[in-house]
Order: C-alpha cells, then sequence, then structure tokens
C-alpha cells in the first residue's frame, strides 16, 4: 500500500553508516555521482562483464520502444540507455535523458546524447501525456519516494504509454546472495580503487550493494505502480537478479 506524503514509500531505509537523513542522503548521493562520472561506464561494463548494453537494448525492444517514439530516460546517467534509444527510434523520434547528478548529465552529452535536463524523477518539468515509454536504468534505490515517481510516470506518459524499470534484486538462494553481495560489495569497490584510483567512486559501488540489499521486495513496487494507477503491471526475472518492473497508462 501506498504511504502517505508525511510518511514516505522509500525504496530503502535510512542507511546510517552514509547519511543521517534524506536531505544528508541527496547530496551525498549526488556527490559520488557527480565525482564518479568519468568511471561510471567503466565501472557498470567490468561489474555486467561487458553484457549491460546488450541486455538494456534487448529490454527496451520487449517494452516496444519503435522508431519515432518519444521515451524519457529517468536516472539516466551517463546516457548508456539513453543513446541505445536514440538509435532505436531513429531521427525521427525523440529521447530526453533526466538525472539529478550534473556530472553525469555533462558525461553523457560528452558520450552523444543529445537531449539532457536536470531533476530529480519525482517532480518532472514535462507537460502531461508527452512521452511514449519511460525509462529507468537501475536508479529507482536512489529516489526518495516511489509515490510521487509512479505518479509523475503516469502523468507524462501518453495514454497506452509504457514504463520500463530495470533493477538488480537480491538473490532469494543464501549461496546466491553470498556470491552476489561478495562480488558486489567487496570485489567491484576493490577493482575500482586500484583501476580508477577513485575513493568516491568506490564508496559509491559499496552503497550501491547496500542499496540493493535492503531493497524494499519486488512485490512492494508493484504495488505501488498499482496504487498510482498504472495497469498491468509486471515482473519479468533474467538470471534470478534482474528485474524488469512494466506498466502501462490507460
Amino acid at each position: 500500500m501506498i504511504q502517505s506524503a508525511d510518511n514516505p514509500l522509500s525504496p530503502h531505509p535510512v542507511l546510517d553508516e552514509y547519511y543521517a537523513d534524506g536531505s544528508e542522503r541527496r547530496r551525498r548521493v549526488d556527490g559520488w555521482f557527480d565525482a564518479s562520472a568519468g568511471h561510471y561506464d567503466w565501472i557498470t561494463n567490468v561489474m555486467s562483464l561487458g553484457s549491460g548494453r546488450f541486455y538494456r537494448r534487448q529490454a527496451l525492444l520487449r517494452a516496444g520502444l519503435e522508431p519515432g517514439m518519444a521515451l524519457l530516460d529517468v536516472g539516466a546517467g551517463t546516457g548508456v540507455v539513453s543513446l541505445l534509444a536514440q538509435q532505436i527510434v531513429g531521427d525521427e523520434g525523440l529521447v530526453v535523458a533526466h538525472d539529478p547528478s550534473r556530472g553525469m548529465l555533462e558525461e553523457g552529452r560528452r558520450r552523444g546524447v543529445r537531449l539532457s535536463a536536470q531533476g530529480l524523477g519525482e517532480s518532472l518539468p514535462y507537460p502531461d501525456h508527452s512521452f511514449d515509454r519511460i525509462s529507468m536504468g537501475y536508479a529507482l534505490r536512489h529516489v526518495a519516494d516511489l509515490r510521487p515517481l509512479f505518479e509523475e510516470f503516469r502523468r507524462v506518459l501518453k495514454p497506452g504509454g509504457k514504463v520500463l524499470i530495470l533493477e538488480i534484486t537480491r538473490p532469494q538462494g543464501t549461496v546466491g546472495f553470498a556470491v552476489l553481495r561478495f562480488y558486489m560489495r567487496v570485489v567491484i569497490p576493490t577493482l575500482t580503487r586500484l583501476a580508477r584510483r577513485s575513493a568516491e567512486a568506490q564508496e559509491l559501488m559499496r552503497y550501491y550493494w547496500d542499496t540493493i540489499e535492503t531493497c524494499v521486495p519486488p512485490a512492494t513496487i508493484l504495488a505501488a505502480m498499482h496504487d498510482a494507477a498504472l495497469v498491468d503491471c509486471q515482473r519479468r526475472v533474467e538470471l534470478g537478479i534482474f528485474s524488469e518492473y512494466t506498466g502501462i497508462r490507460a
């Protein structure tokens, strides 16, 4: 059930190892992403063993993205999903990369993202019924409140438009959980520090896993989407950890 505005539905609890409250969380997270922008694509490519772009492209196609469509990429980061979407929609289509981190957006523009805007997903500056598709790649855990996020997604979607949210979900099995935790909380941060010499990027990757470990369960995410009046809300799972959440604006 969606919580009230006085009691927001956060994707995860306060992680007091990193911050004390929501305002400090926003400052710390934005600082990490700004400082890590130049390293981020290298990190995620290593983390996904080079398969990340192929998977994201297939997910966009599964969500029905076609030439000529308009897509809003929320939490776009360095624009990996945005760039793939630009290739799919072509010159007749539109892709807007939207992210709170100035550093990540600048890196995306350097890599070829055509249109971008800085801001939070919970408060989008676009008119109603503007986009055929909305994507969000591995950024759901960094928002403050799922309720206004999904309400905004529904507002700016055209009737019949679809939301696609990509996330990493902690495995159910004990062994799988332990292996993934060691890989993402120990191996990836250590490789990041050794190869990129960035303490901020190393800390970001430790935080990245901690938000996965403490994230609300998939059923809560689907319920929040449904409560925001999105319909046909579903979760598709790849390899037991990659979740694709979809929902449609009726």
